[in-house]
């Protein structure tokens, strides 16, 4: 099974055909969103801030393997309002060193690139990404969270099966995600998995603070059908929208090719915004539009 694949439109607005096979699928693959220009930029950018970045003064790991143990790390548990970087489990040696060059040791950065630095603020706040997001039943779009995922080669770690609504929740659901393919990402370097179809049937857990703890709640079981799932291939420049109860994961890189890619999450600023959401923002960053 493979997904329907469109070009953008001149404005974002998606299309009839766009709308139906979002809704459809949970999925919605546009290629060439971006130029490779623009996702150069983004990539010189932020290798930039990784040149200036000391890895002595944070030795923080993020799973996304299921085992949320990044869950207990105030570096992580305070990212939402800022710029924080995080390493592959398999960048640092038995003693604690970093084993390979703070290049192809870092998982990613986030999480509010595009509210700090001009580069990712330009690239994210995009009048044809509004368009889309508000063609796609997005009312009041505020843009809540980006990342700079990494995905290095050989140790890029794998992201279990997950809804981006578990961790970013609203009431009504309305968090959606928009993937951008800074380089070329197939199976071979850990591209995008999804199951299409699915997103109709709940959300399955729930990622939240019980007291000052961040705990992960189980709301169904992960039934997911696994023989449905779509390797969801993007070349450059393509952009993937997956919907807030759309099951997608990834799968390690192995290979000796990298596989950047730049996450931005919306939420539809009318919807409540769950108070127990890991993701907090000070009072003087509040969520703002495109």
């Amino acid at each position: 099974m493979s997904l329907p694949r469109f070009t953008p439109t001149p404005d974002g607005s998606p299309t009839p055909a766009m709308v139906e096979a979002y809704r459809r699928d949970g999925f919605l693959i546009i290629d060439g969103f971006k130029t490779p220009a623009e996702c150069d930029a983004l990539r010189a950018r932020t290798h930039g801030l990784v040149e200036n970045f000391d890895p002595a003064t944070v030795a923080s790991i993020f799973e996304a393997s299921g085992s949320q143990s990044h869950a207990a790390d105030r570096y992580f548990q305070e990212s939402g309002d800022k710029m924080r970087f995080f390493f592959e489990k398999g960048a640092f040696g038995p003693t604690g060193e970093l084993v390979r060059d703070k290049h192809g040791a870092l998982n990613k950065i986030g999480h509010a690139m595009h509210d700090l630095d001009p580069v990712f603020e330009a690239f994210s706040r995009d009048q044809r990404l509004a368009a889309l997001a508000k063609g796609l039943g997005i009312a009041d779009p505020g843009l809540i969270q980006s990342m700079i995922i990494f995905k290095p080669p050989q140790i890029g770690g794998e992201v279990n099966c997950h809804q981006d609504a578990t961790f970013l929740h609203t009431e009504p659901v309305s968090v959606t995600g928009f993937w951008f393919a800074l380089e070329d990402a197939d199976e071979t370097n850990g591209c995008l998995i999804g199951i299409p179809g699915v997103h109709a049937g709940g959300l399955r857990e729930l990622f939240q603070y019980q007291g000052d703890k961040l705990v992960m709640t189980k709301l169904g079981e992960k039934d997911w059908p696994a023989e449905r799932e779509v390797c969801l291939a993007a070349p450059k420049g393509t952009l993937v929208v997956l919907h807030g109860l759309a099951p997608h994961r990834s799968a390690p890189n192995a290979s000796p090719r990298s596989r950047e890619a730049y996450a931005l999450h919306v939420i539809d600023r009318q919807t409540r915004w769950s108070p127990g959401n890991w993701l907090r923002r000070a009072p003087e960053m509040p969520v703002r539009g495109f």
